[in-house]
């Protein structure tokens, strides 16, 4: 029999008391930290391969960032869908290996020199529409893995590999472009991909697939199990009728569609106005990651001293405004690369602030059934409209210019803070309200 200090999975298997004892919560950290990385340094690598390689301008870059993140919109709702019906290993396996193989493919073409800007909207796509799965099933995989008391243990140690890999991924993408060449930068994402597939693969505990228990119990009472559109009209009925994640989607939205933009423009900003080389924008923006981390130990302490509401608009209002000083920037590169160390820097503590928190109020007032969903919603109605800003930064950039353009833009980012004052979400408070024990119902 287990001790009393461990749990017990579905497939009889106890569950260790501490995390990191847990050898499936190992397998499930390395796979998800190995995937952001992969991820990350292919959001760096292919815009600056189209960009140093194939000599894009701002409307085809902003096409390119666009078609990447198209799927988000196209998608999103469907994989929260699919990941509360199946088992998220397979999910997570199965888009690691698709990821893999397009950047890899993308590799060899681009050594061989044949890779033009269609070939490359096929891979931004490709990538972008499994990664949208991907994210969406790590969530959903914690909660099946761990005990609920590991959970807060368990975000913690998974937001700080993406922080890690906020660090690592450009850093290690922009050098690779500049000192070897974009091809084996792009190769160094597949090899991402490719090791967390060996790492997943390897979980061995047997998931509890609330679907799957609900559909058992349909079956029983003769009924048929919810169709795809029930299940994502009830994760949208979810978000939409609870307060706090309606203001969450709402203001996310409004941050993600004026970021797209200003990353469209940044792209193009840091290499052709500031002369910057692919090694200094990859270091420039990986100090996002340090300011990350800082933010992850922020967000363990500052909500339940402060309020979740307090922190949350403030933090948004410092990470979003600091995007302001950009336009500013002139001079030379030991001018210009410390200011946008800085930059990237308070950005990355105070919007990994605001991520964290945001996820803690939306696991707590989200049952386990409605997880995936949930999440899913969300990623739909929050980062829906990237491919349109992204659009939109191109387009500005081509018609007013860069400066310009990146200040109109970043001024945009100021309505998603505005919007979480102006609701119910600024008045939450130390601690979050109980979690509701079932989903709406499906029959």
């Amino acid at each position: 029999m287990p001790s009393s200090s461990s749990a017990v999975s579905d497939s009889g298997r106890p569950v260790p008391s501490s995390l990191w004892r847990d050898g499936d919560f190992r397998r499930l950290w390395v796979g998800q930290t190995a995937s952001q990385l992969g991820e990350h340094t292919s959001l760096v690598v292919l815009p600056l391969f189209a960009v140093l390689t194939l000599d894009a301008g701002a409307g085809q870059l902003g096409a390119l960032r666009a078609v990447g993140q198209a799927p988000i919109l196209l998608l999103s709702l469907f994989a929260g869908a699919w990941v509360d019906r199946w088992r998220t290993r397979t999910l997570m396996v199965l888009t690691d290996a698709g990821r893999a193989l397009a950047l890899g493919a993308a590799a060899v073409v681009g050594l061989l020199g044949a890779l033009g800007l269609p070939a490359l909207l096929v891979v931004a796509f490709a990538v972008g529409a499994l990664s949208v799965f991907f994210d969406v099933a790590y969530q959903a995989s914690l909660v099946r893995l761990v005990r609920p008391d590991q959970l807060v243990r368990g975000n913690s140690a998974l937001e700080g590999s993406r922080s890690a890999a906020q660090i690592g991924g450009p850093a290690l993408g922009g050098a690779l472009v500049s000192v070897l060449s974009a091809p084996i930068a792009v190769a160094s994402g597949a090899a991402f991909f490719a090791l967390s597939f060996l790492s997943i693969r390897r979980i061995g505990r047997r998931e509890s697939v609330p679907e799957r228990s609900q559909r058992s119990q349909c079956s029983e009472r003769s009924e048929r199990p919810p169709r795809v559109w029930r299940r994502i009209h009830e994760g949208l009925r979810h978000v939409i009728g609870d307060t706090s994640l309606r203001t969450v989607c709402l203001a996310s939205a409004a941050f993600q569609f004026f970021f797209a933009a200003v990353m469209t423009v940044y792209l193009l900003f840091l290499p052709r106005d500031l002369h910057l080389s692919g090694t200094a924008v990859g270091l420039a923006l990986a100090a996002t990651g340090p300011g990350a981390l800082l933010g992850s130990l922020l967000a363990a302490r500052l909500p339940s001293r402060f309020g979740h509401g307090a922190v949350l608009v403030s933090a948004a209002v410092l990470g979003d405004g600091v995007f302001l000083l950009v336009p500013a920037l002139h001079g030379t590169a030991v001018v210009t690369v410390p200011a946008l160390l800085t930059v990237n820097f308070v950005f990355g503590t105070f919007s990994q602030l605001v991520n964290v928190t945001v996820m803690a109020v939306r696991q707590t007032v989200t049952p386990a059934g409605m997880q995936g969903r949930a999440a899913a919603t969300i990623t739909f109605v929050g980062m829906g409209l990237t491919p349109l800003g992204s659009l939109l930064g191109g387009f500005l950039a081509d018609v007013w210019g860069t400066r310009t353009t990146l200040l109109v833009t970043a001024a945009g980012m100021l309505l998603s803070p505005a919007l979480m004052a102006l609701s119910p979400l600024a008045r939450l408070g130390r601690t979050l309200p109980a979690p509701p024990e079932t989903a709406f119902p499906s029959a």
